[in-house]
């Protein structure tokens, strides 16, 4: 039963993550990101990292696609779903995939790590994301069971 206990609290703290990075970033809350540089008063959410931090053989890139404007989209809403759905127990299934997309792209923008050759905190976060899926988290302090008893999650399993 403690495991049980431990996953429901990994799956929401991942979700606090997930949800704070799109909150700061979005307003500017002053702890990754000024309030100047926020995305609500128009400064691209991915520009800088993608074209300052990233290094290493894709670099050239992910210079390219950033600050565009589909991939900010795509980036911001992926922290923000991924976010509250992991807070709520619900789509584990599919926000843990968008999660590991997203940790791997951002992986790949910075290869080979420079604390460590292979492993960061992205791949740590994968590997989260797989748990999260295969002992079914969001039944743990969420509202998975009720999420999947919907008839529409039943006929998309993708949605579990």
């Amino acid at each position: 039963m403690k495991e049980f206990v431990v996953l429901g609290l990994l799956r929401i703290s991942m979700g606090f993550i997930f949800l704070w990075a799109f909150l700061d970033k979005t307003f500017g809350l002053g702890f990754s990101t000024i309030s100047e540089k926020s995305w609500i008063n128009g400064t691209s959410p991915t520009l800088g990292f993608l074209k300052n931090a990233s290094y290493g053989p894709l670099k050239i890139f992910y210079n390219a696609i950033a600050g565009n404007i589909t991939v900010d989209w795509l980036f911001m809403l992926g922290l923000l779903l991924i976010g509250l759905c992991l807070i709520l127990g619900i789509g584990i299934r599919i926000a843990s995939i968008s999660g590991i997309v997203m940790m791997l792209l951002m992986w790949s923008s910075m290869l080979l790590p420079k604390n460590n050759p292979l492993i960061d905190e992205h791949i740590i976060y994968a590997i989260i994301f797989v748990l999260l899926i295969l002992f079914d988290s969001g039944n743990y302090f969420g509202l998975g069971k009720k999420w999947k008893n919907f008839r529409f999650v039943k006929k998309y399993k993708f949605l579990k």
